[in-house]
């Protein structure tokens, strides 16, 4: 008795083995299929320039992303393969009951001459197909993690981080051990990032890489006012490693500094309570000297970080989406591209920035577009068709939008006393559309500084990175900076030599890969003082 519930039990736990190696077969067929179209549709859609940028946007919050970028991800990268896994499955079980029914005993014999010595092998057909199967899913894992590894910078990020950098420790310059001299009637300060705004976008005769202005009113706004350029035209900044994407951009040019070591060897960091919790920002700097800060978005500010953050460095009041369904700016259902497109954010800024400059005290009002975001952008129902690039057209309406939110500014009384500055948050994430750009073109992130209280001559042909926005917007304020240096950044307005004029980008994003102990610790956790 004792040995037949064994042996019902032996066989219990054998059948169990089978399934269970059945089961990861497929599931690593699964992965097979999806890690080579998710690879590859990251390659098309987006310009991911760092494993740390990826790392990033999947280990932030994705419940706020664009409903429509979801949707295409999984109908691309996860129903195709999860589809033809399941296929494959039940024909493989309808082959295994086949099988047991009417072939249960098939066998092939193998006549091997091994040694001189003949050898006689009987083999099971099932088994011969499982293992055929599972060399050829073998194969396609392999093929899989390897192209990913090469085309994701995967063997960049792990070969970068075991190496160390004090490239920190040797040019971080310390906002809070900077004196910073304010004017005695301080401005008001309205930035605006442009998501995705490159000087790209403009035609060749101004710089830019097409036939056609896409964004002849940036462009004007540029020329007209203060651009600083790689070049004699219109140009832009280089972006490094760490500020390629929408955080990563914002902080950059609001911090001096980047975002890397996303999963660093410590676990208590979380996007949700923030991260460059010892970074001096912008908002830091303009709180302590009793600015009211505003910050409006037509999404969810907690995704990407982005409510920690603002919140954090500067006690920003915050506006996005669902500020805007409590204040009755749209119905709770509304939702269209990220949550609030940018025709209905412009006319809700106006609104507030109305009330906000009623106030004697100085403010800063930033802003984010959205409708230019990758793959292909959205583009209002009033928009002109000028091209029959989707995306390049939503570039084309937003600046239009934006030249008369500009000029609606300039017409309000409190604009005498106020410096606009616009600048891209990185450069695109899209791809089709740069396909028929010359090769060698270097893109920029655009910028532009309306009405500033100084002026410079050091505005063309300067090598310089987002990190540098940072120190310029507080001189276009009038302020003074003892020494032209904050965090990374560099006052555009002086003569100063900027990192990229001292070192060359591609040195500064060598070390930027690199872990730092001084970030860690120092700017990440804040744990210097």
């Amino acid at each position: 008795m004792i040995k037949k519930s064994l042996k019902t039990v032996g066989k219990i736990i054998k059948g169990s083995i089978k399934v269970l190696f059945v089961i990861l077969l497929f599931i690593c067929f699964f992965v097979a299929q999806a890690l080579k179209l998710g690879t590859d549709w990251a390659l098309v859609n987006y310009s991911f320039s760092s494993f740390d940028e990826i790392l990033y946007t999947l280990g932030t919050s994705v419940t706020a992303a664009s409903e429509g970028v979801l949707k295409d991800f999984f109908e691309s990268n996860i129903y195709p393969p999860l589809t033809i896994t399941l296929i494959s499955l039940s024909v493989f079980i309808l082959i295994y009951i086949f099988y047991k029914k009417f072939f249960k005993n098939s066998s092939v014999f193998l006549n091997l001459n091994l040694f001189k010595k003949k050898f006689s092998i009987k083999l099971n057909i099932l088994l011969l197909v499982i293992v055929g199967f599972l060399c050829v899913v073998g194969v396609m894992l392999k093929n899989s993690v390897v192209y990913a590894m090469d085309s994701l910078y995967i063997n960049e990020y792990i070969e970068s981080n075991m190496q160390t950098s004090t490239f920190f420790e040797d040019e971080y310059v310390n906002p809070d051990e900077v004196d910073l001299e304010f004017p005695d009637e301080k401005r008001n300060l309205i930035y605006i990032f442009l998501e995705s705004m490159e000087a790209t976008y403009s035609d060749k005769d101004h710089g830019g890489a097409y036939d056609y202005n896409y964004i002849p009113e940036l462009t004007d706004l540029a020329e007209d006012n203060i651009n600083f350029s790689p070049n004699d035209d219109v140009g832009g900044a280089y972006m490094v490693t760490g500020t390629t994407w929408t955080m990563g951009g914002m902080i950059a040019e609001t911090a001096g500094v980047p975002i890397k070591n996303v999963f660093g060897a410590n676990d208590e960091r979380s996007y949700e309570n923030g991260f460059v919790h010892g970074a001096v920002s912008l908002g830091d700097i303009l709180k302590d000297e009793g600015y009211r800060q505003y910050i409006m978005v037509g999404s969810d500010l907690e995704f990407g970080g982005r409510l920690a953050y603002f919140t954090e460095h500067g006690d920003y009041e915050v506006y996005d989406y669902n500020r805007a369904i409590e204040d009755g700016v749209i119905d709770e259902d509304y939702y269209v591209w990220w949550g609030l497109e940018d025709e209905k954010l412009f006319d809700w800024a106006r609104d507030e920035l109305t009330d906000i400059a009623d106030s004697d005290e100085p403010f800063n009002f930033t802003m984010l577009t959205v409708d230019t975001h990758a793959s292909d952008g959205y583009t209002s129902d009033f928009c002109p068709n000028y091209s029959r690039d989707p995306y390049l057209n939503s570039i084309y309406c937003s600046d239009m939008q934006l030249a008369e939110f500009i000029s609606w500014i300039q017409d309000q009384d409190f604009y005498e006393n106020t410096t606009i500055v616009l600048t891209g948050d990185h450069i695109s994430m899209n791809n089709y559309s740069f396909d028929n750009i010359d090769e060698d073109y270097d893109r920029g992130v655009y910028n532009a500084y309306i009405n500033s209280a100084v002026e410079t001559d050091h505005n063309k042909n300067r090598k310089f990175t987002t990190f540098d926005y940072y120190p310029t917007t507080l001189a276009s304020l009038g302020v003074r900076i003892k020494g032209n240096r904050l965090g990374l950044g560099t006052n555009l307005f002086s003569d100063r030599e900027t990192l990229s004029e001292k070192y060359g980008n591609d040195y500064i994003n060598e070390e930027m890969g690199k872990r730092s102990t001084y970030y860690d610790q120092c700017i990440n956790f804040g744990r210097c003082n």
